[in-house]
């Protein structure tokens, strides 16, 4: 892996466009970007967390407290759809298809505020601005990607240490929920998958605390890199062969400490994937 960005504290939700990347830092409640040639952030009054972009460009973010998605104007996220009344917890990633319909993780609860875990939800917003509830039940639902051309969608479920499928009928509605990788009997039992994303060979997967990017499909370990005292937060491609990935340090400390004492760094990293 080679150094391509800094200054976040921690990375969430990368998206490549037209030749820029793009990412939240929820702890550091700023959008990044080097889409004029130079990376740097714009401060937001409340933390974006997945970013995803629209069939027709634009920028859309789940706004982690607001319960809401943001489109992106520039300088702000201007609300595109209002999610208050159907969300029960923090807004997590967010993914979109060809017909511009979003999903996106309602986790259930404010881990960061100490409230008890409880199970969440994936939200579907249709291309038209309606919200239902797209499934139930998700041990934290955090990375979000579609496989078979939109016809499945893989979630990443953080505290259940796996990834599941749902098929993804006509109507957007999700069905057929199976296991697709238990992260952690394949990777290991400190294995916690965050943000993942899809390609030819598979779905690579940020294990957080296992310390390790992964590539599994349909339950199986195609290789692994390990990232040695970083935490993996989240990745994306280029669509040209190059895998993008938010590394966290914390000097030594526990994850958690050093979250909650703010001294948490997050690096881009990016490497040229096998074909």
């Amino acid at each position: 892996m080679k150094q391509y960005a800094t200054g976040m504290a921690w990375g969430e939700g990368p998206r490549w466009h037209q030749g820029a990347l793009w990412l939240s830092d929820t702890q550091g409640s700023k959008l990044w970007t080097d889409h004029d040639g130079r990376w740097k952030a714009t401060r937001l009054n409340s933390p974006s967390n997945g970013l995803w972009f629209l069939p027709d460009g634009r920028l859309t973010a789940a706004m982690t407290h607001e319960k809401r998605i943001g489109v992106w104007t520039g300088d702000r996220f201007d609300t595109y759809a209002d999610l208050g009344t159907l969300a029960t917890g923090p807004l997590g990633d967010l993914v979109g298809d060809q017909q511009g319909n979003l999903y996106v993780d309602d986790v259930g609860f404010a881990a960061h505020t100490g409230e008890p875990p409880r199970s969440g939800r994936l939200l579907r917003v249709a291309a038209d601005g309606s919200a239902t509830v797209a499934a139930e039940g998700i041990g934290f639902p955090n990375g979000l990607a579609f496989l078979d051309h939109g016809r499945t969608l893989i979630v990443a479920e953080t505290n259940a240490q796996r990834l599941t499928a749902f098929t993804v009928d006509d109507d957007g509605t999700l069905a057929d929920r199976r296991l697709h990788a238990d992260i952690a009997a394949l990777v290991g039992s400190d294995a916690r998958p965050d943000g993942i994303w899809a390609t030819p060979r598979g779905v690579w997967v940020a294990t957080t605390t296992g310390h390790a990017l992964a590539l599994v499909r349909d339950n199986t370990l195609i290789t692994t890199i390990n990232t040695g005292a970083a935490f993996p937060i989240a990745c994306c491609g280029d669509g040209g062969g190059r895998l993008f990935v938010t590394l966290a340090t914390t000097g030594g400390r526990p994850l958690a400490e050093a979250l909650a004492a703010k001294s948490v760094e997050t690096t881009v990293e990016v490497m040229e994937e096998a074909q």
